[in-house]
């Protein structure tokens, strides 16, 4: 029976994209051949500000991260990525004391990799992550209270029975408050997740689009059913008891 968290099966698709930061060219070219190889789609970048903008703009499904960048340490851009983003991170360093690896699990990486490496041993961490993943989001990405139905798998939007129209910033938004339903999503991480880390100071936009969506939805301000505002901190998705 076919695997569905294998990227080769006919019943995956699209096929899992992996995101690579690592500021060695051989080592990016490396791995996107031997990531090809095995059905992934491959994005790459040289150094940590543009592995945190592809993350932050395009997505990934896991994340191969150099611990040795140009620009910013390793450390630096997983504590960053992990302020708006739980996709899996696998580390790569040449340093292999035990206090490195500690310092990255504890910033939230999920997996160390010492190099030089083996590729097969890779592979096979890179698939027991995506396995790990696809097992963690297996439960219905729905949420429908009678009145608001919102169907993440098809992009489905539904009011008292009727198709809702959103605009894609729109949906993007709400999308992510239901994700984390009765969890405060901070305003750094809805400006970086929608906009892109370079607009984390722009919160006039979060404002601008959360009235739209609030007015779409027909929802109060001042008593929410569903979009409540946590003052100075973010937004939270009004959870059913």
């Amino acid at each position: 029976m076919p695997d569905p968290t294998d990227p080769m099966s006919p019943m995956s698709a699209p096929p899992a994209r992996v995101l690579v930061i690592d500021d060695e060219p051989q080592i990016r070219k490396f791995l996107d051949i031997s990531l090809r190889a095995q059905g992934y789609r491959v994005a790459l970048a040289a150094n940590g500000q543009e592995g945190l903008t592809a993350l932050a703009t395009q997505g990934a499904d896991l994340v191969i991260l150099d611990l040795g960048l140009p620009d910013k340490d390793g450390h630096e851009v997983l504590k960053e990525l992990r302020q708006w983003s739980q996709v899996p991170v696998i580390m790569l360093t040449v340093r292999a004391d035990e206090a490195e690896k500690v310092a990255s699990l504890d910033a939230g990486a999920n997996d160390y990799v010492t190099k030089p490496f083996g590729i097969q041993e890779l592979m096979a961490r890179v698939r027991a992550m995506l396995r790990a993943r696809a097992t963690a989001t297996d439960a219905p990405a729905i949420y429908d209270d009678g009145r608001l139905r919102v169907d993440l798998m098809l992009r489905q939007v539904m009011l008292d029975g009727m198709p809702l129209a959103l605009s894609r910033k729109e949906y993007a938004l709400l999308a992510m408050l239901v994700g984390h339903a009765g969890r405060v999503v901070t305003q750094p991480q809805l400006l970086r997740e929608l906009w892109g880390p370079s607009h984390q100071q722009d919160t006039h936009y979060l404002r601008i689009l959360v009235g739209k969506l609030r007015q779409k939805l027909g929802d109060d301000a001042s008593s929410p059913r569903w979009i409540a505002t946590e003052p100075g901190v973010g937004l939270r998705f009004i959870a059913p008891h």
